[in-house]
């Protein structure tokens, strides 16, 4: 199963994509993360990982990727993957496309082309999940990465902003055919009942509060613990679903 978790800039994508993560390994499944947010430099960090090299450049970095793709096979495993450019604990594995490193080095363009071709050929086994924590906006669905995935999740924070965006989103995966899903993070009672106002509640498939640990945790830079009653309910019921 390839989800890719989805929002707004602060709405929570990289706590919820490595809950999620957590909360599949623990259950005995492979798990691959793929880190997609070229602007995100604490993912590894909350999945208590080393970062690893980064994929964009076994294929020569931006300026060669392009040229470069057709190396990529098609229906590459996880086992495929050179260890270098893969951290991983037990089940639980981190593959990171690539960040903006310089100064006016340019657009996220290459990376989003990479993991577009990287989504479609890589192929898992029944019991394997990849979860691809994305960058901020829509920038990706105009790029067409999500054709090679199965599902797509919306992170839902308690702002207009975000409702908004939850609607555009859903939009595009409607228009692609996917599954989407909505996850209400960091809710309080007041706000839960106003955002549910607002969206598809038969799309809500999980509910988070506002946790202090994982706020602080993200803030040391240290592995996180997500052992919450909402977020083993929420990993019961993706694996449910899917």
């Amino acid at each position: 199963m390839k989800i890719v978790v989805s929002g707004k800039g602060g709405a929570g994508k990289s706590t919820i994509s490595a809950a999620l993560a957590k909360g599949f390994a623990n259950r005995g499944k492979r798990v691959m993360v793929v880190d997609n947010d070229e602007s995100n430099y604490g993912l590894h960090s909350l999945l208590g990982l080393d970062f690893p090299e980064e994929l964009m450049e076994k294929f020569g970095g931006r300026d060669e990727v392009f040229d470069e793709i057709e190396s990529i096979s098609e229906d590459v495993s996880f086992e495929d993957l050179p260890e270098k450019y893969v951290a991983k604990d037990g089940n639980l594995r981190l593959l990171a496309i690539g960040k903006i490193g310089e100064y006016g080095e340019g657009c996220a363009c290459p990376m989003n082309f990479l993991s577009g071709e990287f989504l479609q050929k890589l192929s898992l086994d029944d019991d394997d999940f990849l979860i691809v924590d994305m960058d901020a906006g829509v920038e990706h669905f105009g790029r067409e990465v999500e054709d090679g995935i199965d599902s797509i999740l919306v992170v839902v924070d308690p702002t207009r902003e975000s409702i908004k965006l939850s609607q555009r989103i859903t939009d595009f995966a409607d228009g692609l055919d996917k599954p989407v899903f909505y996850i209400l993070n960091k809710m309080e009672d007041e706000a839960r009942e106003i955002v549910e106002e607002q969206v598809d509640e038969e799309r809500i498939i999980g509910v988070v509060p506002r946790v202090e640990e994982f706020y602080r945790a993200g803030l040391d830079g240290t592995s996180m613990n997500f052992e919450v009653e909402e977020i083993e309910d929420l990993v019961d019921s993706l694996m449910e679903e899917f």
